[in-house]
């Protein structure tokens, strides 16, 4: 069974502001007070066509980045905290990435995890981002991706319609 996941996570109230920039972009709320923004291909789109954002290139490790969307989570995480993430798995191997922005720089990461490496002890990249958010592990959870419910949907185009 596969799973793939973009997507931006931060506090409610900091993705609705930033939804709110972005045609398509639709915030879905998530355990312990975040929420998640699924970074799919109408979101992309819309951010290529933004003519306010400039084009000296995507980074931060992120295939996906539109050019210059590093520098759009820079002004937003100047209100609060803001994760950019990544996973794709199949079979139970594959990747994750993450980033944390916050006062308009990068305060985490990028952090990458590859196919076969084993689990850090300081957990996946994914779990630490949520962890720098505020996240943690609930009772009864494996991780701080489990205890939020990044694995209601296995894919990023699930999250907009369920």
């Amino acid at each position: 069974m596969s799973y793939e996941l973009q997507a931006l996570i931060g506090m409610v109230e900091l993705l609705t502001v930033a939804a709110a920039e972005v045609p398509a972009a639709r915030v879905v709320p998530l355990a312990q007070g975040l929420a998640l923004i699924p970074v799919t291909s109408a979101v992309l789109a819309a951010l290529q066509g933004d003519a306010a954002v400039p084009r000296p290139g995507g980074g931060a490790g992120f295939g996906w980045h539109p050019d210059g969307f590093e520098l759009r989570l820079a002004a937003w995480s100047k209100a609060g905290p803001i994760a950019c993430v990544e996973a794709e798995y199949c079979g139970g191997v594959g990747t994750q990435r993450a980033a944390v922005w916050s006062d308009g720089r990068i305060v985490l990461g990028p952090l990458t995890s590859e196919e076969f490496q084993p689990r850090p002890a300081e957990g996946t990249p994914i779990s630490r981002a949520l962890r720098w958010l505020g996240g943690y592990v609930a009772p009864g959870r494996a991780d701080e991706f489990d205890s939020v419910g990044l694995g209601a949907h296995r894919s990023t185009a699930d999250w907009v319609v369920g």
